[in-house]
């Protein structure tokens, strides 16, 4: 074998200690992790095949479903932010040449439809202002002219601070054969959400903004309608990583001996595992409560101060009005 002189020293930022300053982190997101959930990163190293991390994928899914509200058992995370969840939804149940409805009124409508544009569906967007949600009106009429086999609405717009209204929203997409597909990475545990009682068939959230854990796992839970669609769709999805099919046995959700798909975020996982158990300890109408007493509070706090809210009932994110000037 051949052998070469370095043409690359170790890096002189590398030989000095890491130093991270201990913030309070007050955007939408990543958020500060609680002393339980920073103490399972210290937790010893195992095989992420290992019958143990398989209990904790199981613990993991319960935790899933209780958040979701959901008995769905195609239920996971994905191995990457709320981001790899969106593609994964889209990327399974979207095939080339079909008509996908999306709601814009922030960044991540914007981005649900770049997405589905790259992967040759016919995308076509609700536009509204920041700020403004979809009525059930809006709905009809997109799903009325387009046709679309899937609805893209976002639960907790942290872009624009809006907060969508999701009662009645699934059944009107299965009345037109349509698939509601919602957003709730910036939601989950901070405002209260249905799966199965609001007809979302698909939902994703991630871990790092009102579960209080690491960024890079994102639950995501697909219905018996969504499952169906995978099944019958023409073509393989564009994406073997995001593959629903190896997912779910990877994740044990087809009753199939496992079988190694990808090395997962194992120390994220566990990260996970600990701030669903937070919520189920605490109880999701608690921490919903909670969202809402502290926000309340600064809302207050904040208008003493003289500054306008832009927009006034979102309990998980709180959204300002610049001042003149």
């Amino acid at each position: 074998m051949a052998s070469y002189p370095l043409i690359v020293g170790p890096p002189a930022s590398l030989r000095k200690p890491l130093k991270v300053p201990d913030r309070l982190l007050l955007g939408p997101g990543p958020s500060n992790i609680a002393p339980r959930i920073m103490a399972a990163g210290n937790l010893p190293m195992i095989g992420h095949m290992h019958d143990e991390m398989y209990q904790i994928m199981d613990e993991i899914k319960d935790g899933i479903r209780y958040a979701f509200q959901t008995h769905n058992q195609l239920t996971m995370v994905i191995s990457g932010s709320g981001h790899a969840a969106m593609e994964a939804a889209l990327f399974n149940v979207v095939e080339p040449g079909e008509s996908v409805l999306v709601g814009v009124n922030g960044l991540w409508g914007q981005r649900i439809a770049e997405i589905a544009e790259r992967m040759g569906a016919k995308v076509h967007q609700m536009v509204k202002a920041p700020g403004e949600y979809y009525t059930l009106k809006d709905v009809e009429k997109g799903l009325t002219q387009h046709k679309p086999v899937l609805l893209f609405l976002t639960h907790g717009e942290s872009t624009s601070g809006i907060m969508q209204p999701l009662d009645g929203y699934g059944d009107l997409c299965h009345k037109h054969n349509c698939l509601l597909l919602v957003d709730s990475v910036a939601s989950l545990g901070g405002a209260p959400i249905y799966m199965d009682k609001q007809g979302i068939d698909i939902l994703y959230s991630g871990s790092q903004k009102a579960l209080n854990s690491p960024p890079g796992t994102a639950p995501i839970s697909f219905s018996e309608r969504a499952r169906n669609k995978f099944l019958n769709r023409k073509t393989k999805p564009v994406s073997f990583y995001f593959d629903l099919k190896n997912l779910a046995n990877f994740w044990g959700c087809d009753n199939s001996p496992r079988m190694y798909h990808h090395t997962t975020p194992v120390i994220g996982l566990m990260g996970l595992r600990e701030s669903l158990a937070i919520l189920a300890e605490e109880g999701l109408e608690e921490s919903w409560r909670k969202h809402r007493e502290v926000t309340n509070y600064l809302y207050e706090r904040l208008q003493k101060l003289g500054l306008q809210l832009f927009v006034k009932e979102i309990p998980f994110l709180t959204m300002n009005a610049v001042p003149s000037g």
